[in-house]
């Protein structure tokens, strides 16, 4: 999930370009994985915020305007899980995403939880159940909210927590020698 704007960059950056370089990088970990259809909400969209996004896209790639991570899961179609992961963590390993939809043939929900307290992606099985739609669970919902709403132990599968960039001191939690983020790379770089 993408929102309509850039709202914070690095020093020298804008905040415009750093969120679609963001977008962009997160958008390829995901569409790389096998056996996932990937589709982008994009947060208060109009139609031009929707086409810069349709942009880094493959060619079919959905690209929708949604207002919440609920409503990006139903306009996500009728499939039996889906993974909405959050536009700021352009290093995601993919894997961590599998683990969410492992995790979804038993759990109501399942999420990555971030390191400032936040989600980076959050998995809901479908049917959504009714308690999962009460909390209206978003990217800055803190685990503890969806712990204490749980009706069942095993309602809520927690994956391997991440980094979102939000701040520059996030900067630091990108490994130079990881694969992937080029987009955020290329911009922190200069190019």
């Amino acid at each position: 999930m993408v929102p309509a704007a850039g709202t914070w960059a690095p020093p020298g950056r804008e905040p415009e370009a750093w969120r679609l370089a963001l977008a962009e990088d997160t958008y390829e970990v995901l569409a790389a994985l096998d056996l996932v259809e990937v589709a982008v909400a994009v947060v208060g969209g109009d139609a031009a915020g929707l086409a810069k996004v349709a942009g880094l896209t493959w060619p079919g790639t959905p690209v929708f305007a949604a207002e919440s991570v609920l409503d990006a899961v139903e306009k996500a179609g009728p499939t039996a899980a889906t993974v909405a992961v959050s536009h700021d963590v352009p290093d995601l390993p993919g894997l961590l995403i599998g683990k969410l939809f492992r995790a979804l043939s038993s759990a109501d929900l399942a999420v990555t939880p971030a390191e400032d307290g936040s989600l980076c992606a959050i998995g809901v099985r479908r049917p959504v159940a009714p308690w999962v739609a009460a909390a209206d669970p978003t990217f800055d919902t803190p685990l503890g909210t969806l712990e204490h709403l749980k009706p069942r132990r095993h309602a809520v599968a927690l994956g391997p927590g991440w980094h979102r960039l939000r701040s520059g001191a996030d900067l630091a939690r990108l490994d130079p020698g990881l694969e992937g983020w080029d987009a955020t790379r290329a911009l922190l770089r200069g190019k």
